[in-house]
């Protein structure tokens, strides 16, 4: 089916395009900035790597749906689980 869509510049507020689980590293970026992070797993705290490059640690709850831009979820002092990343 065609994507009417397809032509459009994407919009911060418009929908989101793809989705991917997130796997903490130390070294490694995640595959796209995030538009939208959702905890499916466990709470605990997520250390992250913001899009301007800032890094903080912040707690999660299960179930949320956090609208963050992030750049990078790190291994050390993550401790949710079941991160996915949409853009």
């Amino acid at each position: 089916m065609p994507d009417v869509f397809e032509t459009h510049a994407q919009s911060p507020l418009g929908p989101l395009t793809r989705g991917f689980a997130i796997t903490p590293s130390d070294t490694d970026p995640l595959p796209a900035v995030t538009r939208q992070l959702r905890v499916t797993g466990a709470a605990g705290t997520i250390a992250v790597v913001w899009a301007s490059g800032e890094e903080s640690v912040e707690p999660v709850s299960a179930g949320d749906f956090l609208d963050w831009r992030i750049h990078q979820v790190k291994a050390t002092g993550t401790t949710a689980t079941g991160l996915r990343g949409y853009a």
